[in-house]
Protein backbone atom coordinates (compact mmCIF):
# COMPACT_ATOMS: atom_id res chain seq x y z
CA UNK A 1 0.00 0.00 0.00
CA UNK A 2 1.68 3.66 -0.68
CA UNK A 3 1.59 6.52 1.50
CA UNK A 4 0.99 8.53 -1.94
CA UNK A 5 -2.75 10.29 -2.56
CA UNK A 6 -5.53 7.90 -3.83
CA UNK A 7 -8.16 9.50 -5.92
CA UNK A 8 -12.00 7.74 -6.66
CA UNK A 9 -14.74 8.81 -8.93
CA UNK A 10 -18.38 8.35 -6.95
CA UNK A 11 -21.35 8.51 -9.20
CA UNK A 12 -24.55 9.14 -6.41
CA UNK A 13 -27.77 8.22 -7.80
CA UNK A 14 -31.14 9.12 -6.17
CA UNK A 15 -33.00 12.49 -5.77
CA UNK A 16 -29.71 14.37 -5.27
CA UNK A 17 -30.30 17.07 -7.86
CA UNK A 18 -31.50 20.35 -6.20
CA UNK A 19 -31.15 19.41 -2.78
CA UNK A 20 -27.35 21.33 -2.00
CA UNK A 21 -26.00 18.29 -2.28
CA UNK A 22 -23.16 19.72 -4.71
CA UNK A 23 -22.08 22.54 -1.76
CA UNK A 24 -22.46 19.97 1.24
CA UNK A 25 -20.07 18.00 -0.78
CA UNK A 26 -17.54 20.60 -1.45
CA UNK A 27 -17.86 21.67 2.08
CA UNK A 28 -17.28 18.16 3.30
CA UNK A 29 -14.29 17.82 1.05
CA UNK A 30 -13.17 21.18 1.90
CA UNK A 31 -12.80 19.79 5.74
CA UNK A 32 -11.21 16.59 5.00
CA UNK A 33 -8.43 18.17 2.80
CA UNK A 34 -9.65 16.82 -0.68
CA UNK A 35 -9.37 18.12 -3.99
CA UNK A 36 -11.50 17.55 -6.91
CA UNK A 37 -14.66 18.35 -8.10
CA UNK A 38 -18.35 17.87 -8.14
CA UNK A 39 -20.91 18.25 -11.08
CA UNK A 40 -24.79 17.58 -11.78
CA UNK A 41 -24.95 14.71 -14.55
CA UNK A 42 -27.52 15.11 -17.10
CA UNK A 43 -29.53 12.28 -15.89
CA UNK A 44 -30.24 13.79 -12.65
CA UNK A 45 -27.04 11.65 -10.77
CA UNK A 46 -24.17 14.09 -9.23
CA UNK A 47 -20.52 12.96 -9.81
CA UNK A 48 -18.00 13.70 -8.03
CA UNK A 49 -14.33 12.95 -8.00
CA UNK A 50 -12.01 12.59 -4.80
CA UNK A 51 -8.56 12.95 -4.11
CA UNK A 52 -6.50 13.35 -1.23
CA UNK A 53 -5.01 11.34 1.85
CA UNK A 54 -6.76 7.88 1.05
CA UNK A 55 -8.87 7.66 4.71
CA UNK A 56 -10.38 11.10 4.17
CA UNK A 57 -11.27 10.21 0.50
CA UNK A 58 -13.13 6.55 1.90
CA UNK A 59 -14.45 8.87 4.57
CA UNK A 60 -15.93 11.29 1.95
CA UNK A 61 -17.32 7.82 -0.07
CA UNK A 62 -19.43 7.01 2.83
CA UNK A 63 -20.71 10.39 3.41
CA UNK A 64 -22.04 10.33 -0.27
CA UNK A 65 -24.15 7.37 0.85
CA UNK A 66 -26.13 9.32 2.87
CA UNK A 67 -25.15 12.82 1.74
CA UNK A 68 -27.18 16.22 3.12
CA UNK A 69 -30.38 15.28 4.66
CA UNK A 70 -32.57 17.37 1.82
CA UNK A 71 -31.11 14.38 -0.24
CA UNK A 72 -32.58 10.80 -0.61
CA UNK A 73 -29.17 8.36 -2.15
CA UNK A 74 -30.43 5.52 -3.94
CA UNK A 75 -26.88 3.95 -4.50
CA UNK A 76 -23.41 5.13 -5.25
CA UNK A 77 -20.76 3.78 -7.78
CA UNK A 78 -17.32 4.28 -6.46
CA UNK A 79 -14.15 3.70 -8.49
CA UNK A 80 -10.52 4.19 -8.27
CA UNK A 81 -8.36 6.35 -10.72
CA UNK A 82 -4.69 7.33 -10.59
CA UNK A 83 -3.84 10.93 -9.03
CA UNK A 84 -4.08 13.70 -11.27
CA UNK A 85 -2.59 16.08 -8.41
CA UNK A 86 -5.74 17.62 -8.38
CA UNK A 87 -5.29 20.90 -5.76
CA UNK A 88 -8.57 22.81 -4.65
CA UNK A 89 -12.20 21.64 -4.41
CA UNK A 90 -15.01 23.16 -7.22
CA UNK A 91 -18.52 22.82 -8.09
CA UNK A 92 -18.93 22.38 -11.81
Amino acid sequence: MSDGPTRRRVVISGDVQGVSFRDATRREAERAGLAGWVGNRDEGSVEAVFEGDADAVERLVEWCRSGPSSADVDGVEASEEEPQGESGFEVR
